[in-house]
Order: structure tokens, then sequence, then C-alpha cells
């Protein structure tokens, strides 16, 4: 058990590093793009335009984290009500479902802010 949960701390550092490797270079590139050609971003600032992309990458991440933390858990679970009873297996496969969904209306949200930036 404690080595299941070494390995998920680890895995959940590496993940921040790169969200926030990812977070500087969203941040720091489109600045560095309008000084270098000066064309408007879309009729927005360059400060506007790294707001719009940070947040699309947050809420993204964040989705995506939290989807997988659900069915890790709702997975687990279905799994062992699995082998106790199978003819659960079409309500256990609906639970898996709706915890992956969570991912996708991240990916919407990122896509309606884009949307907007553009």
């Amino acid at each position: 058990m404690k080595s299941s949960f070494r390995f998920m701390a680890a895995l959940v550092a590496v993940a921040l590093a790169l969200a926030a490797a990812a977070t500087v270079l969203l941040v720091a590139a489109p600045p560095a793009q309008a000084q270098a050609a000066p064309v408007a971003l879309a009729g927005l600032s360059a400060e506007a335009w790294s707001y719009g992309l940070l947040a699309a990458a947050i809420s993204t991440a964040l989705a995506a984290l939290g989807a997988g933390f659900a069915v890790g858990k709702v997975g687990t679970a279905a799994i062992g009500a699995l082998a106790e009873k199978p003819e659960l297996f079409g309500r256990l496969l609906i639970f898996v479902g709706l915890a992956e969904g969570i991912a996708i209306y991240g990916l919407i949200v990122s896509i309606l802010i884009l949307n907007r930036l553009a």
C-alpha cells in the first residue's frame, strides 16, 4: 500500500512540475511573439492572450487530473463489485463512463475559451 502511495505522489509531483513548466512557457511566449511581430492577436493585448491560454490549459489539466482520480476510485470499486455480482456490469460501466466525462467537460471549456480568443 505504501509503495502505490509513493508512486502516486511521485506521479502527481511530476505532473505538477510539467504543468508549471507549461504555464511559464504559455505566459512568457505571447509577449515575446508580440514584440517580434506587431500584428495584434485577434484584437487582444498580449497579456489577455496569455491569460486566455493559461485558463484553457488549467481547465484541461485540472479536469484530466480529476477524471483520472475519479476513474481510479470508481474503477477500483467497480471491479470489486463486479467480482461479487457479474450481472452489474452494465450499471458499473455507466459509473466509469460518467467519471471519464469530467475530462470531456474540461476539454469543452478549453475549446470555448480558445474560441473566444480567436
